[in-house]
């Protein structure tokens, strides 16, 4: 193994800048634009069908661009690749925010825009995990992913607000100008990520071919089969729960205001836990906050069809938001622990393919029971869906065998 293997004196502080603040900077540009897409769509003529599927290409294109992302990584390395991702972010929001100026075609760059943005994304956040698996111990490895889920979802809960503040003076497209200044500054930031030399650097010796990403999905296909379905499940459980709120909030007869209340403060407990989160898996194991987190949020799920007013709501909004906040991490620190030394790049392509099959998955799923049967059922099949992640975890996690000691 690489020399995360190695027992030594470490501090997340000795890396905490050029790790997590590219992170955090580029999630702020991310959380920016966000809330202002579908509007934007809106003002350029499109109807509310394709409004929404422009929000979804962020989604899509991330999702899809997973694999060619880890093939990036492995060229150019986990600092350039990161560099150049910020850059072409920052390229894609300032062609979004021009949008208007095209007119009838404004839509069609949008469009075109969010999917580039979605590419970035994937690279941006697949370099970045590659790059901490390799950099830090793996006695450390839970805190060091923890923290960077942690800091990317401050990023993305400021990220509206700087935006709201900028669209004062700069209108709709003041949005925009937030997001390029963020992910040019995460991409600036990045440069000073110091290269990682790992074993095969120093002995000089020539290099064996790196695996296709074929050869790692059949050499780890029970990993994929076992675990990855259980992040399959959790995305899927946490991209829905985004939704139920909001739609259980209307559902009630709740104002936007009211909704955008519970949504926060769920958020809020969510940022406040994930360095204990990872504390705990790096000391105890990764079981002791995969089961609790899932079993918390399905629990969560389940009461919100029983709320009847604002306080019912409030009380499953952050039931869901602790359960969410301690797994923290979770996707990516399992998917650093089951990737091999050779191959990794390609390992987590594939891991998060999966994981971002669950986050589209899942929303689909919720509209899909709604429609056929009730709102309700829907909530409460998001809900099975934690349960379900949660069995797979206590039956897969302890019989695989992957890089973390005990």
């Amino acid at each position: 193994m690489t020399t995360t293997n190695t027992v030594q004196p470490f501090s997340l502080r000795s890396i905490a800048l050029p790790a997590f603040g590219p992170a955090l900077l580029f999630s702020i540009g991310e959380g920016a634009v966000l809330p202002v897409i579908a509007l934007s769509a809106r003002d350029l003529g499109a109807s509310v069908a394709v409004s929404a599927l422009v929000v979804t290409l962020i989604g899509l294109g991330s999702w899809f661009f997973n694999l060619p992302a880890s093939l990036i990584t492995i060229k150019f390395g986990e600092r350039w690749a990161i560099v150049v991702a910020g850059a072409a972010g920052a390229l894609a929001l300032l062609a979004a925010g021009f949008a208007p100026l095209l007119a009838h075609n404004g839509v069609w760059l949008l469009a075109a825009a969010m999917t580039v943005v979605g590419m970035t994304v994937s690279v941006f956040n697949l370099a970045r995990q590659k790059y901490l698996t390799e950099a830090v111990p793996v006695l450390y490895r839970a805190r060091a992913l923890s923290t960077l889920g942690g800091v990317t979802r401050i990023g993305m809960f400021i990220g509206p607000f700087v935006g709201a503040a900028v669209m004062q003076f700069a209108g709709i497209s003041g949005a925009y100008w937030v997001g390029v200044v963020g992910m040019a500054a995460a991409s600036v930031l990045s440069l000073t990520i110091p290269d990682l030399v790992l074993p095969d650097d120093v002995d000089g010796g020539p290099k064996a071919p790196e695996p296709t990403l074929r050869g790692v999905a059949v050499s780890h296909a029970r990993v994929f089969l076992t675990a990855g379905t259980g992040i399959l499940l959790l995305s899927a459980l946490r991209a829905s729960r985004q939704v139920v709120i909001p739609l259980w909030a209307d559902h009630l007869g709740l104002d936007a205001t009211h909704a955008s209340l519970i949504y926060g403060l769920s958020g809020a407990i969510d940022m406040l836990v994930f360095y204990p989160a990872g504390k705990l898996m790096d000391r105890k194991g990764r079981l002791w906050v995969a089961v609790p987190s899932t079993i918390i949020m399905g629990i969560a799920l389940f009461l919100i069809p029983f709320s009847a007013g604002f306080v019912g709501l409030l009380l499953a909004g952050l039931l869901i938001g602790f359960g969410n906040g301690i797994g923290s991490g979770l996707i990516m620190t399992l998917g650093a622990d089951f990737s091999p030394d050779k191959g990794r790049g390609q390992f987590l392509g594939l891991w998060r393919f999966i994981s971002d099959a669950g986050s589209t998955g899942g929303p689909v799923l919720l509209s899909a029971l709604t429609a056929a049967i009730s709102l309700a059922a829907g909530v409460w099949a998001t809900g099975f869906l934690g349960l379900a992640a949660a069995a797979v975890f206590a039956v897969a996690l302890p019989k695989l065998k992957h890089h973390r000691n005990y």
